[in-house]
């Protein structure tokens, strides 16, 4: 069996790590690459780095930044933010990052993410999805960082990005993020179970038995989470250590 990955999740503004709740009241969490360092160190198994602001503000994301974190951080790491052509994503690979996350880029232009798995490999292609579970029972996809809504259906999407060529998907809740009461494990459940690509479940992670629940529950391949880890709620070693004695196979 997998084991299932751990995975911190570094948003990025001007440079800093941020965290807020339901994607707004951002406040700063520190240097991305110390605290990118400090995860290596206490065994996350990969990183994710989103430069949040970066397709609003229409910049790309901050090369420089993917350069110092190759060189100070031994584990596989994914960059998102602003990519929208397969000129940025050389950038970004030639520059250390082992994937890219794309989301807003590639709803609007779906050969992106095509070109980049034909272009770099599928495992290369992570895509994002920010998904809202509306009043009418259905969970939606958003796009310009959860800022504006579209009227296809989460699973709709996520099955056609894996017919395109996506090599990993990174589903986050805009109900859950940041409220740390839990994962949506109802529709993490739904790709995990019915795509043949890993599954990354994020938003709302709290305490252990959060990560428990999206694992065995929902089946997700890997959780991420920001807030817990950045202001220490939850450690990850003692993280592991828990799933590990609760039975799910993670790398301790």
């Amino acid at each position: 069996m997998l084991a299932k990955r751990i995975i911190p999740c570094l948003d990025i503004k001007d440079g800093r790590t941020v965290k807020g709740t339901n994607f707004e009241q951002l406040r700063d969490a520190g240097d991305p690459v110390e605290l990118g360092k400090l995860y290596a160190q206490q065994g996350a198994d990969e990183l994710v780095f989103l430069d949040i602001t970066a397709t609003v503000e229409k910049r790309k994301t901050l090369n420089e930044l993917v350069k110092r974190i190759a060189h100070e951080i031994n584990i596989p790491f994914t960059v998102g933010g602003g990519i929208s052509a397969m000129e940025d994503v050389s950038v970004l690979l030639q520059s250390g990052a082992d994937k890219v996350s794309i989301n807003t880029a590639a709803y609007k232009n779906p050969k992106l993410i095509t070109e980049i798995a034909n272009t770099a490999g599928s495992q290369c292609v992570v895509l994002a999805i920010d998904t809202k579970k509306e009043e009418d029972g259905e969970w939606y996809v958003y796009l310009n960082g959860g800022r504006t809504k579209t009227d296809t259906k989460c699973f709709d999407w996520a099955k056609q990005a894996v017919d395109l060529g996506a090599g990993e998907i990174l589903l986050t809740s805009m109900n859950n993020d940041g409220t740390k009461a839990g994962f949506a494990l109802d529709i993490t459940h739904q790709l995990a179970v019915n795509l043949p690509i890993p599954v990354i479940a994020s938003g709302g992670g709290g305490k252990v038995q959060h990560f428990v629940d999206v694992f065995e529950d929902a089946k997700a391949d890997a959780a991420l989470a920001a807030s817990i880890f950045h202001f220490k709620e939850i450690e990850i070693p003692e993280l592991k250590q828990e799933l590990n004695n609760k039975g799910i196979v993670v790398r301790i």
